[in-house]
């Protein structure tokens, strides 16, 4: 029979190890209990007394209702990473944790307030993508522009974009710099999330990344979880997603007008109009046969003898697009009067750092005396 604290999930426990990036038997050591309690604790073989309870939530900085609150099952889709190869597993399964995190809490939301619809352009592609030519990636990047009637020019903010076509889009600190961004499709909801990473500090190449995941989203949501641990599938879908993200924010023509005389200088010039690096420019006119692979090797030792492999110029003056749609909709939800800070606090399982961090909103705005928030006449809790 077990014993403890009745309703304990154990599926959280590993959740919130996965969050704090904690090994279990260090957690067994902080709560001065054996690693085997622990482990059963996880598997739901026993569950801790509420005073150990107490401790495990102070430790892992968690609710301890947290504990206690239903979750989703963990998610069989496709989660795409950058970088899968070299990242550890430690931050690949705690940036997961984070994402399915978000996913509740936009499922809670979505209780209360419409969400953008998701539009995205369906290009029929469902099993043929391991069979995409770098043209064919090149022309489903001009058909997903021309779906949103953007026209050729340069995309002011990609954030922006992605969020107004029903994509949930995060910021958070990944840990680990090779883990720029990832994103999947949740099946139960039919909404798909991109995840950008705070580590690198580059505007273009976060730009890059969430271009990056867009095409992931458009080309790759028939692919199993199977199909990519495959490292050749991986390394074809990598190099498509990075075709796309190329051709998306680069179109052949519109970009190919302006770097008509290639150079590094040039690339210099168009970097604040394009919002992409000067080392993809690179790369862009390489693909499009603007140059040849000998100037493009010229091009990149000069890239690297200048410095700019650490940093290019302009990254100190651009700033990083920020998603802004889970802030629209906190805000909605209280200028309404449907939630009020201290309800949205109760309901979520979450400490409300964690939601203030993964929904992209300032630190304090859910307090309840946060200046955020406008003290509108009727606003109560719901219940």
């Amino acid at each position: 029979m077990k014993s403890g604290t009745p309703g304990f999930i154990g599926y959280r426990l590993s959740q919130a190890l996965q969050a704090r990036c904690m090994k279990p038997a260090s957690l067994a050591r902080m709560l001065d209990v054996s690693s085997t309690a622990v482990s059963n604790y996880r598997n739901g073989t026993n569950s801790p007394h509420p005073d150990v309870l107490a401790k495990m939530a102070m430790i892992l900085g968690v609710k301890p209702e947290f504990f206690l609150q239903p979750t989703k099952p963990a998610s069989a889709d496709a989660v795409f990473e950058r970088s899968k190869s070299t990242v550890t597993k430690t931050s690949r399964m705690r940036a997961r944790c984070l994402q399915m995190w978000l996913s509740e809490i936009v499922d809670y939301l979505s209780k209360h307030v419409v969400l953008p619809k998701v539009n995205l352009p369906d290009f029929g592609i469902y099993e043929d993508w391991e069979d995409l030519s770098d043209l064919e990636v090149e022309e489903f990047a001009v058909a997903a522009r021309r779906y949103w009637q953007m026209g050729e020019g340069p995309i002011s903010n990609i954030t922006l974009l992605a969020e107004q076509n029903g994509v949930v889009v995060s910021r958070i600190q990944m840990l680990d710099s090779r883990l720029d961004a990832f994103s999947n499709w949740d099946s139960e909801s039919e909404i798909p999330y991109i995840m950008l990473g705070n580590d690198n500090g580059s505007a273009v190449r976060s730009r890059f990344d969430a271009a990056h995941e867009l095409g992931h989203l458009l080309l790759h949501r028939q692919v199993t979880t199977e199909q990519l641990e495959d490292k050749a599938n991986f390394k074809r879908i990598e190099n498509q997603a990075h075709r796309f993200a190329g051709a998306f924010l680069a179109p052949a023509q519109a970009f190919g007008a302006d770097a008509l005389v290639p150079g590094l200088d040039t690339f210099r010039a168009l970097k604040p109009r394009w919002k992409i690096s000067i080392k993809m420019m690179i790369k862009r006119c390489h693909d499009l046969d603007l140059v040849d692979s000998d100037y493009a090797r010229r091009m990149y030792i000069a890239y690297n003898r200048r410095g700019w492999s650490k940093r290019e110029p302009l990254d100190d003056r651009m700033q990083p697009e920020h998603p802004t749609l889970l802030r629209q909709v906190f805000d909605f939800v209280s200028d309404a009067g449907v939630l009020a800070p201290n309800q949205i606090a109760a309901d979520l399982p979450f400490v409300r750092s964690d939601v203030e961090s993964l929904a992209c909103l300032p630190d304090g705005y859910l307090d309840e005396d946060s200046s955020y928030w406008w003290a509108l006449p009727g606003v109560k809790p719901i219940g």
